[in-house]
Order: C-alpha cells, then sequence, then structure tokens
C-alpha cells in the first residue's frame, strides 16, 4: 500500500467515525462498551493532544495548527523521498501519520475543534478522551521507533582483517 492509500484510508476511516458520533451523540453523552474499561465518550477538544492549547483564543489556536499541520506534511513529504520501496513499515506509517494529521485539520477547519470519543482506562484511571486519528498518529509513530530500531545500521567491525 502507497502512503497516500493508507492515509486516504486512515483519513476516511476518521471521518467517518467522527460523523457517525456527530449523527448518533449528543454533547457528553458516554456509552459503555466494556464496563469499567471502555466507553464512547463524545467531547470537543479545541486543543491538541491532551487539551494543549485548548485555552488559548481561536484567533491564535487556528492558524498555529494548520502551520503546525503544514509542516507536519512537509516533514512526511521529505522523508518519504529518502526511502527505499523495501521500507514498507516506514511507509505504512507515514501514511497514518499523515493521515491522522489531516484529520484532526479537517476537524479544526470545520468545526473549530476537534471530534473525541474514545474513552479508555481501567475503572477511574482514565486516559484522556482521543478519536481514530490520535490512534493512527501514535500507532505511525510506534511503528517509525521500531522500524528504526529494527533496521538500525550496525557498526562496521573496529578490527580489519589483513
Amino acid at each position: 500500500m502507497t502512503i497516500r492509500a493508507v492515509s486516504l484510508t486512515a483519513l476516511a476511516a476518521d471521518q467517518v467515525s467522527k460523523l457517525a458520533v456527530l449523527h448518533f451523540f449528543k454533547l457528553g453523552q458516554s456509552v459503555t462498551l466494556i464496563p469499567g474499561f471502555l466507553y464512547f465518550t463524545y467531547i470537543q477538544n479545541p486543543g491538541a493532544a491532551f487539551g494543549f492549547l485548548a485555552s488559548t483564543q481561536a484567533f491564535w489556536r487556528i492558524p498555529f495548527f494548520i502551520v503546525i499541520t503544514f509542516l507536519a506534511g512537509l516533514v512526511v513529504f521529505a522523508y518519504q523521498r529518502f526511502l527505499t520501496p523495501e521500507k514498507k513499515a516506514a511507509r505504512f506509517a507515514l501514511g497514518l501519520i499523515w493521515g491522522g494529521a489531516v484529520g484532526n485539520f479537517v476537524d479544526r477547519l470545520l468545526y473549530g475543534k476537534v471530534v473525541d470519543f474514545i474513552d479508555v482506562g481501567v475503572q477511574q484511571y482514565r486516559w484522556p478522551v482521543f478519536n481514530l486519528a490520535d490512534s493512527c498518529i501514535c500507532v505511525g509513530l510506534a511503528l517509525m521507533i521500531l522500524d528504526s530500531v529494527r533496521n538500525k545500521p550496525r557498526p562496521a567491525d573496529s578490527f580489519s582483517r589483513e
């Protein structure tokens, strides 16, 4: 799968899931999927991950996220140019990262906030509510790290044979 195909698939899955939440849930509504562990809880996050910049005025916040998304796109584009065709895991990871970044960017453009709904944790210890785009970004970053560690170049032997 190409980076473009992965990113479009991630973007489509993210946006379809958010449209379903917007259609079937009221803001703040929560539905239990696995008691004490997994819920769908519809919230709107005006900031980034974990509410970063949530209290900043939209006048500053929205342009900031536009610039960040543009820079992320440049990084993905530049990095993929150096990948050989056999680096399939890295290409897949870049597609996930870009698809997730664009998914949250679309929310900011359409709603001024990001639609979050995946609420996971153990009992009262909860992770901040997130969405599929956030998951794609995190999984993509984890794959990039694993791929770079797995394919780390080995240092040349320090002893030469003559």
